[in-house]
């Protein structure tokens, strides 16, 4: 049995991976009405609260290994403090119980859980695209074996401004949801009839996104209905990200595409790229942070 832990800016998870498949546990964290994010001394704080919550309701008898995502990306200089909480009770957990601690990112965090998700574990062993759409990044990675990272992620395109994530808190915040704003976003979009003829911006594969806010304040300021402003946000990331990846083909050929993140649980995203490609989506549990890929890790190394 192995376990995983990870205390991400958004989320305090933890999770176990048996012959049953995956336990995940996992605590959002509380962001006041209004606001469109948490300082990370709120996030160490509410990680700290969390955990025992998390570890009490699961059973770690026969424990082989654990793994923890220690950092954001497996890049020199990637770091933030909310991540500590985990490393400090994976490291603990460990220790007492005398078996082997494995540190990875959250991003090969996300990368795996798509893959045990989308039952594709088996393209560790091979090149592939993956997208990492979430809050903070918004990547495209080229993804390779690697011996001592299982897998090792090379950003080959990326937003030059605003990541997704963002952009959709953001029209989310403006629409008067609270935050996250992902999951609402999603469900006001479908309620739309309108049809948005959208023409991305891209340079070099990147794109932006800046100008979804300026558009959605413009639309909020007509009195346009929240349901279309919801769709439009959506259709405008959709689009941007279904441009990126017709551009990665044409330079890389026809690789495998595995979608990671939070925001590739959204509906309109995975309906876009769903009618142009063929690409593979994790459920939405394994799509939004969550420990269940770090303890995928673990198990991985301990092969």
């Amino acid at each position: 049995m192995f376990a995983g832990f990870d205390t991400s800016n958004y989320t305090t998870s933890a999770a176990i991976l048996d012959q049953e498949g995956i336990t995940n546990k996992k605590i959002m964290l509380s962001v006041k009405s209004g606001e469109r994010g948490l300082r990370q001394s709120d996030a160490v704080f509410q990680h700290t609260v969390n955990l025992p919550k998390l570890i009490e309701g699961l059973d770690f008898s026969g424990l082989e290994a654990v793994g923890v995502s220690s950092k954001p990306r497996n890049a020199e200089g990637s770091y933030m403090p909310c991540f500590l909480v985990g490393e400090t009770a994976a490291t603990a957990l460990a220790k007492g119980a005398g078996v082997p601690l494995y540190k990875t990112s959250h991003q090969v965090g996300h990368i795996l859980a798509a893959l045990y998700s989308c039952e594709r574990l088996d393209l560790i062993n091979q090149k592939f695209l993956a997208f990492h759409l979430s809050g903070g990044t918004t990547e495209a990675l080229m993804v390779s074996p690697d011996k001592e990272e299982i897998i090792k992620a090379e950003v080959v395109a990326k937003s030059l401004d605003l990541k997704a994530g963002q952009a959709v808190d953001r029209t989310g915040v403006l629409l008067g949801l609270d935050f996250p704003c992902g999951k609402e976003l999603d469900r006001l979009s479908k309620q739309s009839e309108e049809k948005f003829k959208i023409k991305p911006t891209i340079i070099g594969g990147d794109c932006s996104l800046s100008g979804v806010e300026n558009k959605v304040k413009q639309m909020i300021e007509r009195g346009e209905a929240k349901e279309d402003v919801a769709k439009f946000a959506l259709s405008f990331i959709s689009a941007s990200v279904s441009s990126m990846l017709e551009e990665l083909i044409i330079k890389y050929g026809n690789l495998p595409v595995v979608f990671s993140g939070g925001v590739s649980s959204n509906s309109l995203l995975r309906e876009t790229i769903n009618s142009k490609f063929e690409a593979c989506f994790a459920e939405a549990e394994f799509s939004l942070d969550n420990a269940a890929g770090v303890s995928v890790f673990a198990k991985l190394k301990s092969e």
